[in-house]
Formats: C-alpha cells, structure tokens, sequence
C-alpha cells in the first residue's frame, strides 16, 4: 500500500523541521554554529516552507522545491565536511587559512561578544561523524522522502 502525499510531505518537511530545531538545541547547549554551519540551515527553511504549501497545493513543483533545498543542504553539509576533514581547502573567513589580519591584538585577545567559531574544526562528532557530515546523511534522507512525495504527487 503506498503511503500517502500527505503524509510523505509531513515527513519531509517535519525533518527540516527537526534538524532545525536541533541546530539550535546544540546551539543553545554551548556550541555556536560557524558561518558554513549557518549556510546548511538555509536551505531548511525552504524545504518547510514547501512543505506547507504543497499541502495546500497539489501538483510536484513544491516537493521538487523542497527536494532541491534538502539536496542544497546535504551539498554543504559535504563540502563543510571536507573542509573540517582537509579533504580540500575553502578559503573563508571562518576558516584557519581565511586570515584574521584585519583584527587588532586586543581584538584577538578579547574575552567580550561572540567567540570566534572556525569552521575546519570539528566542535563534535558521533560515530566518527561530525554535526556537518551527520546535516549530510540527514538531509540525503530528506531528499528520498521528497522524491516519493513527487512520485505520490504525480500519482494522485
């Protein structure tokens, strides 16, 4: 018995949902997200945006919306992975070789504001796999869940 649109898109979209929200449960327990950390959650908000509209709307365009946001996030879970792994090199502002020239030694030094987060380090991994590499694997699962909501859409 195929499972519903509905509840394919609920699925779907609730995991982007979901990862959101844990992003910043482990935000809030003490690990800020660096810029590219920021960069996977974009994408998030436009999977649960299509979500919701393709509940009112039939059709595959926002599934396909939502699929494509949750293969963008799952692309620079990757590509953040390989920067922390040293698998290739990104030149950034968030990364050990971006430079912090333009800050002074006291800026450098200062216990004050929002503490410095480099995005080649890994602040945590589970399973030999980091916040990044695990945004990655999740967000993979998403677009499979988003594929069969187009084929359900296309079915009914």
């Amino acid at each position: 018995m195929p499972v519903s649109r509905t509840l394919l898109l609920l699925l779907a979209a609730g995991g982007s949902a979901a990862l959101l929200a844990g992003a910043w449960y482990w935000q809030w327990q003490g690990y800020p997200p660096c810029p590219m950390c920021w960069w996977q959650r974009y994408p998030h908000f436009v999977a649960v945006a299509a979500g919701l509209v393709a509940l009112a709307v039939r059709g595959p365009a926002f599934p396909l919306l939502g699929a494509l946001a949750a293969l963008t996030t799952a692309a620079l879970g990757l590509m953040h992975t390989g920067v922390e792994r040293d698998w290739w090199d990104i030149q950034t502002a968030c990364t050990a070789g971006g430079g912090l020239g333009g800050m002074s030694g006291a800026e450098l030094l200062s216990l004050e504001g929002d503490r410095a987060v480099m995005c080649d380090q890994v602040s945590w991994e589970w399973l030999g796999l980091s916040m990044a590499s695990w945004s990655a694997v999740l967000s993979l699962g998403l677009v499979v869940l988003w594929i069969l909501a187009i084929r359900a859409s296309r079915r009914g």
